[in-house]
């Protein structure tokens, strides 16, 4: 957003906030850009791998029409198909998320894991992880059935959800944005030294198995897992795109949110109910995934050139599902046996379009205020 638009803004009607107008035309292109980048990458992170198939035979093996080769219509169906719909939820989920919580708390560097939901979904993995290696651990894990992948995801739902519990009872009495946000901070510093805690005293063997999580992945998301988190990531979108209107009001401070008659608890509570969803799904399924909830908003608005979120929530959708598809691909190494870690690889490119954005545009500060 302009600096002029900034200045101007607390005198334009909250209705008209802050709509583009020379700029459809553009803002539509640049939509319909990043849509093809998303049909492209999905068909290349299916195609690329250890095994390399051709893109027809992909295309045909997507249209269910016969092929040739048996073996490819397994990898694609069974493996490639699940992992490139992980990865449009995860980024766009992870994208509207970061957008959310970059303008409720007006800080650019705000990011899904703000409010401690990250940590608490770590917790809840290091707490199945790490007390395996204990006889009493394990026993305790045995008796309640929570081990193999589908106890992982119970342990990171149920901690990301405990942390989510505490920050809506809490968003509901504290009314300053600020002590939310260190909240949020304290909570993910209170779950870190737990987590350090244990690994100080488990085996090497429970450490290298969490920190491997720990570097995210979406190959681990299977047909039963993939519907449970889409169906989570929906709702959480729903709820993100419902709430459009009231963070274009946030964006401009809760004193002039109120003023245009906004109910401030009621659309933070909503607002950070998709994040928990978002941010604690996607966590929970794929481990931590850096970089991606706080670099592709910046991208989108530096695109867009809009504070706009009718706007920059389907572009940030966009953005952030071609940016994981195409982190994903390089992670794969085609032609190799071997994978990269997707959250080196999503920090890896994420940091350096952080730094563009924010070398280009000096001012970003003056577009959370």
């Amino acid at each position: 957003m302009s600096s002029s638009l900034l200045r101007a803004a607390p005198a334009v009607h909250p209705a008209r906030l802050p709509v583009p107008a020379a700029g459809a035309g553009r803002n539509i292109t640049w939509l319909l850009v990043l849509a093809l980048l998303v049909g492209l990458g999905f068909v290349l992170d299916i195609a690329l791998g250890s095994v390399s198939i051709p893109l027809p035979a992909v295309v045909r093996i997507l249209l269910r029409q016969p092929i040739d080769t048996p073996a490819w219509e397994f990898i694609v169906r069974e493996i490639r198909l699940p992992k490139a719909l992980t990865a449009l939820a995860v980024g766009s989920g992870l994208a509207v998320s970061g957008l959310q919580m970059q303008t409720l708390f007006r800080n650019p560097l705000a990011g899904p894991s703000v409010l401690g939901l990250t940590a608490g979904a770590g917790l809840g993995v290091a707490a199945v992880m790490l007390a395996s290696g204990s006889a009493a651990g394990s026993l305790a894990i045995r008796a309640l059935g929570v081990g193999g992948s589908w106890g992982l995801v119970l342990a990171a739902t149920t901690g990301a959800a405990l942390v989510m519990g505490l920050v809506l009872a809490l968003s509901g009495r504290v009314r300053d944005n600020v002590v939310l946000l260190i909240v949020g901070m304290m909570i993910a510093s209170v779950t870190g030294a737990i987590v350090s805690l244990w690994q100080y005293f488990s085996a090497p063997e429970q450490i290298q198995e969490y920190l491997l999580w720990t570097f995210g992945s979406l190959g681990g998301v299977t047909g039963s897992h993939l519907a449970v988190l889409a169906s989570v990531v929906t709702v959480g979108l729903v709820l993100a795109f419902a709430s459009a209107k009231s963070l274009n009001a946030l964006l401009l401070g809760e004193n002039y949110a109120r003023s245009m008659g906004l109910v401030v608890g009621r659309s933070r509570t909503l607002i950070i109910l998709s994040t928990s969803l978002l941010a604690g799904s996607i966590t929970a399924f794929c481990g931590p995934i850096g970089f991606v909830g706080i670099a592709v908003p910046h991208l989108t608005r530096a695109l867009l050139r809009t504070a706009d979120h009718r706007l920059l929530l389907p572009a940030s959708c966009l953005a952030g599902a071609a940016l994981t598809l195409g982190c994903d691909c390089i992670a794969q190494l085609p032609g190799s046996q071997a994978t990269l870690p997707l959250s080196v690889v999503t920090s890896l490119l994420g940091a350096p379009v952080v730094l563009w954005v924010v070398l280009r545009r000096q001012n970003i500060r003056s577009s959370f205020s």
